[in-house]
């Protein structure tokens, strides 16, 4: 049993750890070693990508944000905490920490599943403290214990995480991807912040923007445009890999594709594209559009916009989600307080 004040001082520690992170202090040199080695373990988490990770960690863990987030759910000391199973993905560093810091902040323990290619730094975080450590366990095994279950995958595996977890109460997600929605009003900034909102972990994101909507008419090359500060991704070999062969597919199948040498854009109806690809669809009129996206909400992680939708993000903020801007629109913390 822990007191919310533990708890709260436990996280605002972690956001600390996250703002001074520093290759000049010896301190923090252990975790570099622990970043060198997942390098090695998944080749698309780069140093820069587990840097960029850490600085939108540490924003988000700061105080007054914790207290923001934290504030409408009268959270208490919890009699009888229970055992939260989580099985994390591992398409970009540190993506199962959300959940993670929902427990705990929650009162409850945590049994924790990392994915095979993340398994390195979450567990590091995790022993750099005690008090967190007493609240987490980490298993490679099957999961054993637990009594209720955050579980995030693909598309089949949530299928079958519907199915084995059917009894226990549980939050199951699906692949989802960002959108974002262009009125031809965009800023040079804005086309920026989208490229940005695209590229950052190399398109691996469930909130990086695969699919555009753009009005009749769009010049496609202003895309490209926001897209070059970006460039630098094709002197990554997987990522480069990945572009050549999604290439060489669409000439074989003799779609028709535009492409700037690192990056390539398709009309295409689907929401989710291949790496180094986003699809893109032009659209008449606001009204039916908003209609559309009702009808695809369940495909769609977040909305990148300031064309007036509601909901809709800031271009270049679709990876730096606060505390309280959960995955799929699913109140963790809500269910967790309700267990």
């Amino acid at each position: 049993m822990s007191q919310l004040e533990d708890r709260i001082k436990a996280l605002e520690k972690l956001g600390h750890f996250f703002r001074h992170i520093s290759e000049d202090n010896p301190r923090y040199d252990p975790f570099f070693e622990v970043i060198e080695n997942a390098q090695h373990q998944n080749g698309w988490f780069k140093k820069d990508a587990c840097l960029m990770a850490i600085k939108a960690w540490g924003v988000a863990l700061e105080a007054d944000y914790i207290s923001k987030w934290i504030g409408p759910y009268a959270l208490t000391t919890q009699a009888q905490p229970k055992t939260i199973a989580v099985i994390m993905a591992g398409n970009i560093p540190l993506v199962g920490l959300h959940d993670l810091i929902s427990i705990w902040i929650s009162g409850h323990k945590a049994l924790v599943k990392c994915a095979t290619k993340d398994n390195l730094l979450i567990p590091f975080l995790v022993s750099t403290d005690p008090f967190l450590e007493s609240m987490t366990t980490f298993t490679k095994g099957k999961l054993e214990g637990f009594d209720a279950v955050i579980a995030t995958g693909s598309n089949n595996a949530a299928r079958y995480f519907d199915h084995y977890f059917s009894k226990y109460p549980h939050i199951i997600r699906k692949n989802k991807n960002g959108i974002a929605v262009l009125d031809g009003t965009e800023s040079t900034s804005d086309l920026e912040g989208l490229g940005k909102d695209m590229l950052q972990y190399y398109g691996l994101g469930c909130r990086n923007v695969s699919k555009l909507y753009l009005p009749k008419n769009f010049d496609l090359n202003q895309i490209f445009g926001g897209l070059y500060p970006y460039a630098h991704v094709i002197e990554m070999n997987k990522y480069a890999n990945n572009y050549d062969y999604n290439k060489a597919v669409y000439l074989m199948s003799e779609f028709d594709f535009l492409e700037n040498g690192f990056f390539m854009l398709r009309e295409e109806k689907a929401i989710s594209s291949p790496i180094a690809t986003a699809h893109y669809e032009f659209y008449d009129d606001p009204t039916s559009l908003s209609k559309h996206l009702e009808e695809q909400q369940e495909h769609i992680q977040c909305i990148v916009s300031n064309a007036g939708i509601t909901g809709a993000i800031a271009f270049g903020q679709a990876q730096n989600p606060a505390l309280w801007d959960y995955a799929d629109g699913v109140d963790t913390l809500a269910f967790l307080k309700s267990l």
